[in-house]
């Protein structure tokens, strides 16, 4: 039996760096080389988790949680949320979720949500599965260029 442990990353290690590539290129078509610097400022972040999965000591899983507060409530999206696809199949996705759904709730979020790609079919299952209905909604994406400042004036 393997040992599982799921934990919040604390703090920016080599071996975690190399596990986020790893599991981005598994999500995203076209994912962005994660740095030691970007792994950093995330880990900093007050507003945001990294949660890693580990399977025998190995990070085999990863997912974020983003925290606001909006005059709706106190929300946290749940992003980034994949299994390595040599360990698809035992159930971890769904460990995954379900600590970080309950480290939400435990930091006083009431809302929890998440989107997910319609091509990843398993993933949607899974999310119906643990409860999540379909909110009917339009969402935008607008990616900043890497030449345009930022409103603060600050990169």
């Amino acid at each position: 039996m393997s040992q599982i442990d799921i934990f919040e990353a604390k703090s920016c290690k080599p071996e975690y760096v190399a596990a986020v590539n790893r599991l981005l290129k598994q999500l995203c078509s076209s994912p962005c080389e994660m740095s030691t610097e970007r792994l950093q400022r995330i880990v900093e972040e007050p507003n945001s988790r990294l949660l890693l999965l580990a399977v025998d000591g190995e990070v085999m899983g990863m997912c974020t949680l983003g925290f606001y507060t909006s005059p709706t409530g106190r929300k946290a999206w749940m992003e980034d949320l994949v299994v390595d696809e040599k360990c698809r199949g035992m159930h971890l996705g769904e460990r995954l979720f379900n600590f970080a759904a309950d480290f939400a709730e435990h930091e006083g979020y009431d809302t929890l949500m998440l989107t997910s790609r319609p091509a990843r079919v398993a993933a949607n299952r899974m999310y119906q599965k643990l409860g999540f209905g379909r909110k009917e909604t339009n969402v935008y994406l607008k990616v900043k260029s890497p030449s345009q400042p930022s409103p603060s004036g600050r990169a």
